[in-house]
């Protein structure tokens, strides 16, 4: 049986992710479904090779990392820990290079290439890390 996970992440702004995570990471868009209030309900973008991400902005309620470490001690102990713990990984043919774009766009690296990757937080504070894929 074959299984393929899809990372699924919320933002408060779908569309300036999904500009920021192409400019910076790369990814296309392939699909997004607007809802009537004008906010977009589902949308995917390919990573590379076949790999899909969702992304979605699902309530009015809902806090990014990055606003919920503003406003709660325990998040913003976690965001200062420079690690991705929780978080999506990438492999990518070119760790330098992606590493520069990521940097270009305005990615914070939360830790230097070592071991062929590299760690980053996105615009709204999401963690990634990327893989040389012939380290794999």
């Amino acid at each position: 049986m074959k299984q393929i996970v899809t990372p699924m992440l919320s933002y408060e702004d779908v569309r300036s992710a999904l500009a920021w995570l192409g400019d910076a990471f790369g990814f296309r868009e392939t699909g997004r479904i607007s809802m009537p209030d004008g906010t977009i309900g589902h949308a995917e973008m390919e990573t590379g090779d076949g790999g899909v991400i969702m992304l979605a902005e699902p309530t009015p309620a809902y806090r990014s990392p990055a606003r919920h470490a503003e406003t709660c001690a325990d998040a913003a102990a976690w965001s200062a820990v420079p690690y991705v713990i929780d978080g999506v990984h990438v492999y990518v043919s070119d760790v330098e290079a992606h590493l520069e774009r990521a940097r270009r766009a305005g990615a914070t690296i939360l830790g230097e290439p070592g071991d062929g990757r590299y760690r980053a937080a996105d615009l709204e504070g999401h963690r990634w890390m990327f893989e040389d894929i012939t380290e794999a």
